[in-house]
């Protein structure tokens, strides 16, 4: 089965990233995690980025640039994992998709449970060398 493409937006505004909480009509619900979403047919990860962010938490943002890949850990999708700037705008989520966000630090993000293994190893091993 071939894997489907997924991005993953790590939005910064300062030195903070925004975490969501996973709502109750996603897979997996309660997951700490940064943004997420699939690409649609046609569609370039930077316009996934804007559009998922927009979708899940109503911020416009800026995508900046790739720096990771990764696989979920049921190996069904590839991750691009993206940073995209997100310094106006109220965070407005949508209450099925995100139960609950913060904005942290990367330090603080680690401390938050759950989270999914993947997004562990982008905090502690891709972030700080960016």
């Amino acid at each position: 089965m071939e894997q489907r493409q997924a991005i993953v937006a790590v939005l910064l505004r300062g030195d903070l990233v925004l975490a969501i909480r996973r709502g109750p009509a996603v897979a997996r619900p309660g997951y700490w995690q940064p943004l997420s979403g699939k690409l649609e047919p046609r569609e370039t990860q930077e316009q996934a980025v804007v559009r998922e962010v927009r979708e899940e938490v109503g911020l416009t943002v800026v995508p900046l640039a790739k720096v990771w890949e990764s696989e979920t850990d049921d190996h069904l999708f590839r991750l691009h994992w993206w940073t995209a700037r997100a310094d106006t705008g109220e965070v407005v989520p949508d209450p099925a998709e995100v139960a609950e966000t913060r904005w942290v630090t990367p330090e603080e993000f680690l401390t938050l449970d759950p989270v999914f293994d993947g997004d562990r190893e982008f905090f502690e091993r891709i972030l700080p060398g960016l």
